[in-house]
């Protein structure tokens, strides 16, 4: 089973989310406060099951309703995804993958992984 580790950074805390072996799979943006980052998994949890994926590498994708996994190329070449709450902010996202295979297991792994995932404060 997964876990969300949380940890504090210089100018806040945020999240990990890592699969069973220990791999981090997505992470967050800082949140100002440990509530607002709770609810930041809170919202992982639930949206990331029923977020379906919009696939941006391809001609003419269609652009779906949030909450959504946008799956999309960077500027380096890169395959990556981030997570959409209903609302449109971004509230998880991935590292860079080479291919887009790679990207969609990491999107599997976190539809996997949230829902029952753990939360735990980092160990210093």
């Amino acid at each position: 089973m997964g876990k969300f580790v949380v940890k504090e950074v210089k100018s806040g805390i945020k999240f990990d989310l890592k699969a069973t072996n220990g791999e981090i799979i997505a992470s967050s943006g800082v949140y100002k406060s440990e509530a607002g980052c709770n609810k930041g998994i809170e919202s992982v949890r639930t949206n990331s099951m029923i977020a379906k994926v919009e696939d941006q590498t391809v001609e003419n994708f269609e652009v779906l309703k949030n909450p959504k996994f946008e799956l999309y190329l960077d500027n380096a070449g890169e395959y990556r995804f981030r997570l959409k709450a209903t609302n449109g902010q971004i509230i998880a996202f991935g590292e860079g993958y080479k291919t887009k295979k790679a990207c969609e297991n990491g999107i599997n792994s976190v539809k996997k992984n949230a829902p029952e995932a753990t939360v735990e404060k980092a160990k210093d």
